[in-house]
């Protein structure tokens, strides 16, 4: 099962008592928060939940599955998103 937009602004809504318009503000403010963290190479934690942060990739080989002609893959950044230990502990039942 998965919880689209829409349905996590109206359960988190009802769950801190407030209006949709507000959580969704709230979450349009955490994205941005969010990606201006990572954009800066920072990182944002939130304990016992998750924390996300960029991590540098490689340069690399890779080779196009249609022609298996070999293509240099420059070097860049990923996100990394790791669990919290009361996610972690939730998932495990």
């Amino acid at each position: 099962m998965s919880v689209n937009r829409t349905e996590l602004v109206q359960a988190v809504a009802a769950k801190a008592g407030l209006t949709n318009a507000d959580t969704d503000k709230a979450l349009k403010a955490l994205q941005e928060v969010v990606v201006e963290q990572l954009a800066a190479g920072g990182s944002v934690s939130i304990p016992g939940f998750l924390a996300v942060g960029r991590a540098d990739r490689a340069a690399r080989t890779g080779v196009n599955p249609q022609t298996g002609e070999k293509l240099e893959i420059p070097a860049g950044y990923r996100v990394k998103i790791t669990a919290g230990s009361a996610l972690k502990r939730a998932v495990q039942g």
